[in-house]
């Protein structure tokens, strides 16, 4: 299980925006890397629209934002395109980089038990140094908290 002040798993995969995104080339950058079930769904509509609607808080602090999940670069398009979304967002079709940061759970959802991604956030330094982690998110709040932690960690 990743801690606060461990290094953070480096990755490269498919996005929405370029051929591929590696964690590597934000370094220099803090870097909120979320992770969530499905795009396009309420829970996940909403919180990508949180951070859309504070993306300036997000660049005032030199932060970029990268969403995770396991959903094909093409249905990510659509998703970032009808919500107008200013950031990445990265498929882990595998599933490898949601095991390495711990986010795989089981769900279950009427009667079936399945694996799935647990809705998580991860708060990158710039030396990629994990600064903060957020499991079990719930939408309601999870941004102002994301902020207030950030302010205090680099302010």
């Amino acid at each position: 299980m990743l801690t606060i002040g461990a290094p953070a798993p480096d990755f490269t995969l498919a996005s929405d925006t370029a051929p591929t995104v590696s964690l590597q080339d934000f370094r220099g950058k803090n870097v909120i890397l979320y992770f969530y079930p499905k795009d396009d769904t309420p829970g996940c509509t909403r919180e990508a629209c949180d951070f859309r609607d504070n993306v300036n808080h997000f660049t005032a602090a030199n932060t970029v934002i990268l969403g995770i999940s396991k959903d094909k670069p093409t249905r990510h398009q659509k998703f970032r395109s009808k919500y107008q979304l200013p950031f990445p967002l990265l498929s882990d079709e595998s599933g490898d980089v949601c095991s390495a940061y711990g986010v795989i759970n089981k769900k279950s959802l009427f009667g079936n038990t399945f694996l799935g991604i647990q809705r998580s956030t991860f708060l990158i330094d710039p030396t990629g140094v994990i600064r903060g982690i957020w499991r079990k998110v719930k939408v309601n709040g999870h941004i102002e908290e994301i902020i207030a932690t950030l302010l205090q960690k680099i302010g």
